[in-house]
């Protein structure tokens, strides 16, 4: 499995430049709330995902009065080698990753290489905002397993752009329009037939760690629903075409798509409580981690920010050790009480470092 033995970044949020050495198992973050702790986290998650966990925009990394910023990674890959990674990113918009300093000809070909499980409070807008959330969720998931997926969904939604542009034009080339149709189709069976697989696959993992979080309360569930399961997509692009131009976008498709979480039956974001949404969304992100797991042979990076705020120590604790003693993995922890983490950590492993933050400079100690 990757292992990030040292980690290099300038002008990334509010870090101007630090240089870090990590344990190869449990990595501990301590500092007060807005020092910086999660900029680090996410300059770990941009090493593996080519994008930040929490910025939208390329634009809202950048270090305030600063126009680029850099991260490079030192990993010791599962063969036992060294290899190093590096994104540098400019205001103008040019973006270089890099694999022991060769470039990418598409940054897209690096996602899955260092696999990664990000736990964080921003996990919320997987409950409560739009299936787009929950979509981007399992692409993440896919596109590192599955390159072949990561592929076709790049593929359909250029061709959905180019469908809505057509759309929105007061005469278009209906022939076009037929055969962009055609291979919208062929692009969205593989996508359909990943995620559908995908919901089967997880939602028994997500069942036995929430039970280990409540206690077996609740019955949880995550139903997957798309537009595909009543036919071809080509056949309800034809029949929808009337409603699509009238509207002048796309009305059927993957991009539809949802997953919805349940709790007994029913949908978690109207009948959960807060904490059982916070103990749903955990046991989510736990049972990723195993999914991949067993997608790749070997554990993949986990990150956990703030995670102690949204279950009781106890509970916290069972889940880490449940993780701990199963093919242990590389852990980074982030948390504002120091006391607390370390009580938890230490009773897990005695292999473990501890940094401090402060305005974005960190110090292991």
């Amino acid at each position: 499995m990757p292992v990030l033995e040292k980690i290099v970044i300038s002008d990334f949020r509010n870090i101007r430049f630090q240089e870090l050495f990590f344990s190869p198992n449990v990595n501990c973050i301590s500092g007060n709330n807005g020092e910086g702790k999660t900029n680090l986290l996410d300059a770990v998650y941009y090493l593996s995902m080519t994008k930040s966990a929490f910025a939208s925009s390329d634009r809202y990394n950048f270090r305030y009065g600063t126009e680029e910023f850099s991260i490079g990674g030192t990993y010791r890959m599962q063969n036992g080698l060294e290899s190093r990674f590096s994104a540098n990113v400019r205001a103008s918009g040019e973006k270089r990753f890099r694999a022991d300093d060769k470039a990418y000809s598409r940054i897209s070909e690096h996602i899955g290489v260092l696999p990664v499980v990000l736990v964080s409070p921003a996990d919320g807008s997987l409950v409560s905002e739009s299936g787009e959330e929950r979509r981007r969720f399992a692409n993440s998931v896919l596109s590192q397993m599955d390159r072949e997926y990561m592929y076709s969904l790049q593929q359909y939604n250029r061709l959905l752009s180019q469908r809505n542009v057509m759309l929105k034009s007061p005469s278009f080339d209906r022939g076009l329009m037929a055969v962009i149709d055609e291979r919208m189709e062929r692009l969205a069976r593989p996508v359909f037939e990943a995620r559908r697989k995908f919901a089967d696959d997880i939602r028994p993992v997500v069942s036995q760690y929430y039970n280990v979080l409540s206690s077996g309360r609740e019955d949880v569930g995550i139903e997957y629903r798309s537009d595909l399961e009543s036919g071809d997509l080509a056949d309800m692009l034809k029949a929808n075409s009337g409603r699509d131009c009238a509207l002048k976008y796309t009305t059927s498709g993957i991009h539809r798509d949802d997953f919805v979480f349940t709790m007994d039956g029913h949908p978690i974001r109207r009948c959960g409580s807060q904490g059982q949404q916070k103990s749903f969304l955990v046991s989510l992100k736990f049972a990723q981690y195993e999914i991949m797991k067993e997608s790749y042979g070997y554990p993949p990076m986990l990150l956990l920010d703030d995670v102690f705020d949204k279950l009781d120590m106890t509970r916290i604790a069972n889940l880490l050790s449940m993780v701990a003693g199963n093919e242990f993995g590389q852990i980074f922890i982030t948390d504002s009480n120091k006391v607390r983490m370390a009580s938890i950590v230490d009773s897990i492993t005695s292999d473990r470092a501890y940094f401090e933050t402060a305005d974005g400079t960190f110090s292991r100690i």
